[in-house]
Parts: structure tokens; sequence; C-alpha cells
């Protein structure tokens, strides 16, 4: 009788499973963080005129979105620690979550990196033509001028990858990090109802994923909003108008 399905195992099994989220949404905003960081990075890199450093941003970013990720796990798992222990550093005590961060943050910097300048690029050049005429600097240009405009162009994509690096931390639990999906296999193994505790941890997944999406329709909303009140006027990119930067 054991092995019959039984439903109301499901909500019985999350509060064992939702023990385990804190695991989940920490992989999700740490190598969220460490993707915009690195991934903005490897844009400014791939626009500006360095032939050497801009050819190994496309090697890596080709890598990355050309190689499945859980590949790319492995090889951080079990390549990087090769690696420093060859040179002497001892790597016995490492959590294994740094290099699940190191892997999902790498990952999304590849595909972040495409977003953010395909972004930046779709800003009219005589916006930025207009910025430095009006005696912008170029940080100020970026940052008053290119990246609120950019921003409000990218949240879609950029609200897709979040939500797919959330569901990708669900492999997390092939190297021995007991996250949602870790919790409800160890759980659904333990008391022959697997299917019961894969779909408690489903429902939370789409919870998290619904949550995420009108957090994102949100900023997005706002973002159109703000970008009116912007002193550049990106409705008329030939003549745009600029306020003087404040030079205090």
């Amino acid at each position: 009788m054991n092995n019959l399905f039984q439903p109301q195992l499901i909500w019985q099994y999350l509060p064992d499973i939702l023990s385990a989220l804190p695991v989940t949404l920490l992989l999700t905003i740490v190598s969220t963080l460490i993707g915009v960081i690195v991934g903005a990075g490897i844009a400014f890199v791939r626009m500006e005129d360095t032939p050497f450093f801009k050819q190994v941003a496309i090697v890596f970013t080709s890598f990355i979105r050309g190689t499945p990720i859980l590949i790319q796990m492995f090889l951080v798992y079990y390549g990087l620690p090769f690696l420093l222990n060859y040179i002497g550093v001892n790597t016995d005590n490492v959590n294994p979550l740094i290099y699940l961060f190191i892997t999902y943050g790498l990952n999304m910097a590849a595909f972040l990196s495409e977003i953010i300048r395909a972004a930046l690029e779709s800003v009219p050049a005589t916006q930025r033509e207009a910025a430095l005429t009006s005696g912008y600097t170029k940080r100020q240009m970026y940052m008053k001028i290119i990246f609120p405009q950019a921003m409000v162009i990218a949240i879609p994509s950029f609200a897709t990858m979040v939500i797919s690096l959330l569901q990708d931390t669900s492999l997390a639990f092939t190297i021995g990090v007991l996250d949602v999906v870790g919790k409800a296999k160890a759980l659904g193994t333990a008391t022959f109802h697997t299917v019961e505790a894969y779909i408690s941890a489903m429902i939370i997944f789409i919870i998290l994923s619904f949550i995420l999406e009108r957090v994102f329709h949100w900023l997005e909303k706002r973002s159109n909003y703000s970008s009116r009140q912007m002193p550049i006027a990106a409705t008329n990119p030939v003549m745009p108008v600029i306020e003087h930067p404040k030079t205090s």
C-alpha cells in the first residue's frame, strides 16, 4: 500500500521541503549578482575596441552558451579543486556552494552579457553624441542617459534569465547540496513516495516563478514611467534635449 499515490502527502511534505528553500534562494540571488557584475564587464569589453580581450570574451560566451550547465557544474566542481591542489591550495574544506556560485554566476554572466550589450547598443548613438557635446563625462552619460533606457529594454529578458536560473538550481543536489529538489529527493527516497515529494517541490517552484514574474512586471512598468521623466528625449533621436550636468 505504501507504493500507492497519496495526494495528502503533497501538503504534508511541503514544510520539510520548504526548510531547504533558503539554499535555493541564496543560490539564485548570489549567482544573479555575480552574473550582473561579470556580465556587464563582458558587455563593455565586447563594445570597446580591445581586440584581445574582446576575443577572450567571445570565446568564453560561446563556450558557456554552447554547453549544458550540468557539464559546466561538473567541470567546476571536479576541475577547479584539481587545479588548485596542483598549485598547493587545499580545497578539502571548501563548501560546495562556492562551486555552485561560480558555475551559475558565470553561466548567468555569459547570457546577461549579450542582453546588456544588446540593450546598450539599442540606445540611439545620437543620444551619446548629444550627451558628450553638452558637457557630460562618459561616466555621467552612461549613468544618467544610457543605463536608464537600456534597463527598460533589458528587464523582460533579465526576468526570463532569473526565472531560468531559479529552475536550474534544481541541479544543485547532484553535487551534494540539499536544495529544494535535493530535499524532495531525499524525502521521497526515505518514504517511497517520490512522486508526491516532487510535486511538492514543483508547487514551490511554480509559486516562486509567479512571484518573480509579478515583481519584474512591476519593475518594468515603473522603469517605463521613470524613463519618460528622463532629461533626454528618447522619442526624438535626431535632436535630443539634454539638461546640462551639475558640476558640483
